[in-house]
């Protein structure tokens, strides 16, 4: 039993209830546009509290009134409400050892614009941060975007990150990070509000939120590429861990006599099934006789081009399959989850790797964590990664702390949007179109290659 020294002096906090009920109402209207009478009935409230509520979002530009539903009889024609998705932006970078992605997001984590560039993250913090400078601006620019319409920026990084300062710990694919702080180095050049976690958790958060098994609670996001790691969703928040360090199964050691990997544990994971390993072995294998078609030198890109194809690519992804199995066996049994979804570059291997996996970990885990348990490739991609910031940046927005500042974009936003439209009616009548000049339709400067967004 809980005592309070002063009971007497215990009040009803009725600003947190309605900041409560607030992100209730919001999160109903972020799935879908619904009438006042629906959201009272949902929330369980007066039409009259619903009332004040909307009144209030949509003073701030957060909320619109997007038509008319029928009734359905006799009766007022219900108003339908809808969230402003571009109410504010979101800024979402995905950091990989070989590439670096920034793409502008609305609230429902559309992508407004997304450029893309090969970066290896050997280069170093300094070079890393000019360049997500000059891509984040470029990215704005090309949204129509200004610094004070974004909320917040979510950035993922391929290595343990501890959640509550954004610093790198000992990141064994990211050497020359040890010990940098990624949130306060971007928000100094940026001068923006950052959120930092690891890709493998953001991984999950994007699955768990966007992907085929939406809503699952208890889910497990395997991401295998140059590093392995997994994001680890418990009753539908991440586990972390006391730092932000759970979750690093490329380090597990799946046979303690094995080889040695870059996190230097004997037999780890990533020493028999991280990407440069299996062009290793691929190309080994070949030089001692295995037949095989695939092109030399024998590429990664190569491998999973002919992963169903030819012998040596997929007797190469069937080992690998099995040894991830043995690494998820231990993650099933630990933690018992719903499903286990395979992402990052080496899931484009697809159904050879798939059945491997399922074959190895199905055969090593107890009955009562694998039933039910399903384990899946990954259905988002290239864009894993940008959801998945763009999932922990609403995670942060859409809670009683975040909520005055995300009215604070949402007004700025409309204040702006509102300047915008008086401007434009003072402006006399247009004339004819002088003819652009060809080479400004034409020229495109030296820039990163368009990901290509979901408008």
């Amino acid at each position: 039993m809980i005592r309070t020294e002063h009971p007497t002096t215990d009040t009803l906090d009725l600003a947190a209830i309605r900041a409560r009920h607030t992100l209730l109402l919001l999160d109903l209207l972020w799935n879908g546009d619904l009438a006042r009478v629906d959201i009272a009935r949902e929330l369980g409230l007066s039409r009259s509290a619903i009332s004040s509520i909307v009144t209030e979002l949509i003073s701030v530009g957060l909320v619109q009134e997007v038509g008319t539903r029928g009734s359905g009889g006799v009766g007022r024609r219900a108003t339908l409400l809808n969230l402003n998705t571009r109410a504010a932006a979101l800024l979402a970078i995905d950091l990989g050892a070989s590439h670096a992605r920034v793409d502008v997001l609305d609230l429902h984590c559309h992508t407004l614009s997304s450029l893309t560039v090969p970066h290896d993250i050997v280069s170093g913090p300094q070079a890393t941060y000019t360049l997500l400078g000059a891509l984040s601006a470029q990215a704005m620019r090309a949204a129509g975007i200004q610094s004070a319409q974004v909320a917040l920026v979510g950035i993922g990084v391929p290595g343990p990150v501890d959640h509550d300062t954004g610093r790198v710990v000992q990141p064994p694919n990211m050497p020359g990070w040890d010990g940098e702080n990624i949130r306060e180095a971007l928000q100094n050049l940026l001068h923006l509000e950052v959120l930092v976690d690891n890709d493998a958790n953001l991984g999950a958060l994007a699955e768990a939120r966007f992907g085929a098994h939406r809503g699952t609670q208890d889910l497990i996001y395997v991401k295998a590429a140059t590093g392995i790691g997994a994001g680890v969703l418990l009753g539908g928040r991440l586990h972390r861990g006391a730092r932000g360090g759970a979750g690093e199964i490329g380090h597990i050691s799946i046979n303690e006599q094995g080889p040695v990997g870059r996190s230097g544990n004997p037999g780890s994971l990533e020493s028999y099934a991280a990407a440069q390993v299996l062009v290793a072995l691929a190309r080994s294998r070949r030089a001692a006789g295995a037949p095989s078609q695939l092109p030399e030198p024998i590429t990664l890109e190569g491998l999973l081009a002919h992963a169903n194809t030819d012998p040596l690519a997929r007797a190469v992804w069937e080992e690998a399959g099995h040894h991830l199995g043995v690494a998820i066996s231990t993650t099933l049994n630990l933690f018992n989850p719903q499903a286990v979804v395979i992402g990052g570059r080496l899931a484009q291997a697809g159904e050879v790797l798939l059945g491997a996996i399922r074959a190895s970990a199905q055969g090593r885990t107890m009955r009562i964590n694998v039933d039910r348990a399903r384990i899946d490739l990954g259905t988002l991609g290239v864009d894993a990664g940008v959801r998945g910031a763009g999932a922990m940046m609403l995670d942060s927005l859409f809670t009683p702390r975040g909520l005055p500042h995300l009215y604070g974009i949402a007004r700025m936003a409309q204040n702006t949007r509102d300047i915008g439209e008086a401007s434009a009616s003072r402006a006399p009548p247009a004339g004819p179109s002088p003819p652009r000049p060809a080479e400004r339709a034409t020229h495109t400067p030296t820039r990163p290659v368009s990901h290509g967004g979901t408008p």
